[in-house]
């Protein structure tokens, strides 16, 4: 019996890709640094040490020292590099958008009485302002992020923790997210159902179950049977 529906955040319910890709060009132009690659080579940097710290090798704000300083070649100071950050941090945040099948789905879930909780590798302080400023925080029952996580995802304790939190077995809660690694075979090793969002049809050879849109999440979950209340409301 389905209970609980676990969401990523970032490229699932709202795009951040293209805000940080469009805030990116204007800010590192800013700093003499241009060209067609600019969003790509800002992204693989991102990508590298957003990683470490996710993997608790680094804290929040040093890894966003570490990508200004890599990316644009400087030497900077802390207090100068979250300046720098904190310059494109206002463009990207201003770019954020809730994809427009996200609070369709959302709702969804919720009056088909399942819970709808996301989990985010995120930082909380990070992702709970987001969620504020989406319009999302009445949206969903429970967020869940990096900062509470014994590891983050894809580790299966990251999911084992997120049952333990929503008081839910394996075959109760099904997890939808945009990473075939962190989201879905992340999920699957620790024994919960996951489907992919591929808005783009990237993973057309992949054999886990695909969606194109939100609005089809409940076309692949189970009758919820739900007798009485959300899970996370538990």
């Amino acid at each position: 019996m389905l209970r609980t529906v676990l969401f990523d955040l970032d490229g699932t319910l709202v795009d951040h890709e293209s805000a940080a890709a469009a805030a990116v060009v204007v800010w590192a132009a800013e700093y003499g640094v241009v060209g067609p690659e600019v969003a790509a080579e800002w992204a693989a940097v991102s990508d590298k040490h957003y990683r470490r710290y996710q993997r608790r090798e680094l804290t929040f704000p040093e890894q966003r020292r570490l990508r200004v300083r890599e990316f644009l070649g400087v030497e900077a100071s802390e207090a100068e590099a979250d300046e720098m950050f904190e310059s494109y941090a206002r463009r990207y945040e201003a770019g954020w958008a809730v994809y427009d099948d996200a609070v369709p789905a959302l709702r969804a879930v919720r009056a088909a009485g399942l819970g709808a909780v996301v989990l985010t590798n995120g930082n909380t302080a990070h992702q709970t302002f987001k969620l504020d400023r989406m319009g999302l925080t009445a949206e969903i029952d429970e967020l869940i992020t990096g900062d509470d996580l014994p590891a983050t995802k894809p580790d299966p304790r990251a999911f084992a923790y997120a049952l333990e939190r929503v008081g839910a077995d394996p075959d109760e809660v099904i997890m939808v997210g945009d990473s075939l690694e962190n989201d879905v075979r992340g999920a699957q090793a620790a024994g919960i159902h996951a489907v992919l969002i591929d808005r783009n049809d990237v993973h057309t050879q992949t054999d886990v179950r695909r969606i194109r849109s939100l609005t089809e999440v409940l076309d692949v979950v189970s009758p919820p049977g739900v007798d009485g209340g959300r899970a996370a409301g538990r």
